[in-house]
């Protein structure tokens, strides 16, 4: 379950959901996913893999509701590239 519904920290939670990924997903990926977002369910294990994260998403929601949700990209260190506000001068 997710720090949310538990007493478990988001750290903890990151760590659980990385090792299930790295122990259940990653052996079934094609080498055709690489660069694809994966929704995986942190208590299930279940996944979906595509292009969109947001349809990747959407798409495991459909099947389980309550998913404890956790993104990876398919042969990427991380989901996305960066996370910030972008400076525009003008």
């Amino acid at each position: 379950m997710s720090a949310a519904k538990t007493e478990e920290t988001m750290e903890e939670f990151g760590k659980r959901a990385a090792a299930l990924y790295e122990r259940v997903v990653k052996p079934k990926l094609k080498p055709e996913d690489d660069g694809k977002f994966v929704a995986l369910d942190a208590i299930t294990g279940e996944f979906e893999v595509d292009e969109d994260d947001y349809l990747v998403v959407e798409s495991l929601l459909a099947r389980l509701p309550d998913a404890d949700i956790w993104l990876e990209r398919a042969g990427q260190p991380t989901a996305y590239e960066h996370f910030g506000v972008r400076s525009f001068e003008g």
